[in-house]
């Protein structure tokens, strides 16, 4: 005797790919374009380093190129690359509060400009998730 089960699939967005998920798809790909633009940004901060922060500032300038990738990555296929979503979003939100902490000693240079840009995009990254659905997976096939 045999049994037929049933799996019952349901779309990768609730509205057929409609304006939640474009939306989402320009947030993600506006975040991609923000951090090649950091990159190209970055040049003359590698350029103009002194020998002791050359290597810190090159990093983070790669580190830009690196993240523009991440979200072009979520922006074409946000459904097939779950934890990619989770580390973006944990590194911006761990910056952000690292900004905040850091922010109570007037010594420590940039904790605005930190909290403002990943701040921002720590929403940006939360809000086109929940647009997308990145939590759920793609179907096998």
């Amino acid at each position: 005797m045999t049994v037929a089960t049933t799996v019952e699939t349901r779309p990768a967005t609730t509205d057929g790919g409609g304006a939640r998920d474009r939306i989402g798809r320009v947030l993600l790909w506006l975040a991609a374009i923000g951090a090649v633009a950091a990159a190209l940004g970055a040049y003359g901060a590698v350029a103009d380093a002194e020998p002791a922060v050359k290597v810190v500032e090159t990093w983070r300038a790669y580190g830009f190129v690196v993240f523009a990738g991440l979200f072009a990555l979520l922006a074409v296929r946000p459904r097939g690359h779950r934890a990619v979503w989770a580390l973006v979003i944990f590194h911006k939100v761990a910056m952000t509060m690292t900004a905040l902490a850091y922010s109570r000693d007037a010594a420590i240079e940039g904790t605005g400009t930190v909290l403002v840009f990943d701040g921002a995009l720590s929403v940006l990254l939360v809000l086109a998730l929940v647009l997308r659905r990145g939590w759920v997976a793609e179907p096998r096939g």
